[in-house]
């Protein structure tokens, strides 16, 4: 079995499980920086997308902005985030995603 009947597991389009936090940047940006920062520290797997360099990425952000191109903005199973705190990534991933914040024991 590989989970995808399980209901702990959301996932974005029904299909493919969710395996990371989607962190859309750019260079340049303090808050952008300060949350890669935090949640390198939270061990959560992030996948970053930078808005500079690919178009998908800058059209999902506008798409979750209101037409801007707001950074950083994060999504999880299809619920994104404009200029999230870290708290709010936590809170949303325990929602969301809730098997991205296991740990193997170590």
């Amino acid at each position: 079995m590989d989970g995808s009947d399980d209901p702990a597991r959301p996932t974005a389009d029904d299909e493919v499980p969710v395996e990371y936090v989607e962190l859309y940047w750019r260079r340049g940006c303090g808050f952008c920086a300060r949350l890669i920062r935090g949640l390198e520290a939270t061990g959560l797997p992030v996948r970053m997308h930078d808005i500079w360099a690919d178009p998908e990425a800058a059209a999902t952000v506008r798409a979750a902005a209101r037409g801007n191109e707001t950074v950083p903005t994060v999504g999880v199973a299809g619920e994104y985030l404009v200029n999230p705190s870290l708290d709010d990534v936590v809170e949303l991933v325990g929602r969301r995603a809730p098997h991205l914040t296991e740990r193997p024991a170590g």
